[in-house]
């Protein structure tokens, strides 16, 4: 299992200006919604966005920790 406080954690590693929020869906740490707004996503569709993420939760992804991830994503408003 992994802890909110980690997700938000390895988010923000690999998207430093990141603002993320983290919700346990379940309550067993392992079901997550996260929204995460980012200047890194300008230019950059959904999949690509989401796909970035991904990336940051790799490792946990990769073992299970993770086991559903929701993600909204965006770049900041003007």
């Amino acid at each position: 299992m992994i802890s909110p406080e980690e997700v938000k954690e390895m988010i923000e590693a690999e998207l430093p200006d990141a603002q993320v929020e983290v919700q346990d869906l379940t309550g067993t740490r392992d079901h997550y919604e996260v929204s995460v707004v980012s200047s890194s996503f300008a230019g950059k569709g959904l999949v690509q966005q989401h796909q970035m993420v991904y990336g940051a939760l790799k490792q946990a992804m990769s073992t299970e920790a993770i086991h559903a991830l929701a993600l909204k994503t965006s770049a900041p408003k003007s």
